[in-house]
């Protein structure tokens, strides 16, 4: 029996050559769901709103030294993170690797001090929609009703005070948030 290959969790910039193929694989995945070019959605946010000091991040999950699956978080206001970008190299789903995603983004979220996390996803990706429910997220949206008479579907969570702490008492050893 062989064991699964270790996850490597890296904090990087938008601008790091690894991030480049899931965005384009994540661009050509919207293009062919929603019938046009996502490219420039997924540009709509600048770089910069996934760095230090505008209180977001991006990480890449590296399998072997390839990456494998990502996400990031960008300041929607003072006290919420929006994820954005969340996305599974199509080789590697079904893993649990997005579920990864999302609870590294959300405990460095709640080291940074957000106390709630706020995303959307498309009426056409029902994968996500599941993988938010499952993950503890709440829709704000009637989940009764047609996902395309909705629009993007927007989904909360609120954060355990535990990580608010944890990410409180570090800022205040160190100064700074915690680096992954």
């Amino acid at each position: 029996m062989t064991s699964a290959p270790e996850l490597t969790v890296l904090q990087v910039p938008v601008s790091d050559p690894r991030v480049r193929p899931l965005l384009r694989e994540l661009g050509h995945e919207y293009s062919t769901r929603y019938g046009k070019d996502a490219h420039a959605e997924i540009s709509r946010y600048p770089d910069e709103e996934f760095t230090e000091p505008y209180g977001g991040l991006l990480l890449l999950l590296l399998e072997r030294g390839e990456p494998v699956a990502g996400g990031a978080f960008r300041r929607y206001d003072a006290t919420t993170a929006e994820l954005k970008r969340i996305w599974t190299h199509s080789a590697h789903r079904r893993r649990g690797l997005a579920r990864r995603v999302i609870a590294e983004l959300e405990r460095e979220a709640g080291t940074r001090g957000y106390r709630r996390i706020y995303l959307t996803t498309g009426p056409r990706q029902p994968e996500a929609r599941g993988l938010y429910l499952a993950t503890g997220y709440t829709p704000l949206f009637d989940t009764g009703a047609d996902p395309e008479t909705i629009g993007p579907l927007p989904f909360e969570k609120h954060l355990q005070a535990e990580a608010r702490r944890a990410g409180t008492a570090r800022t205040a050893r160190t100064g700074k948030a915690a680096d992954l």
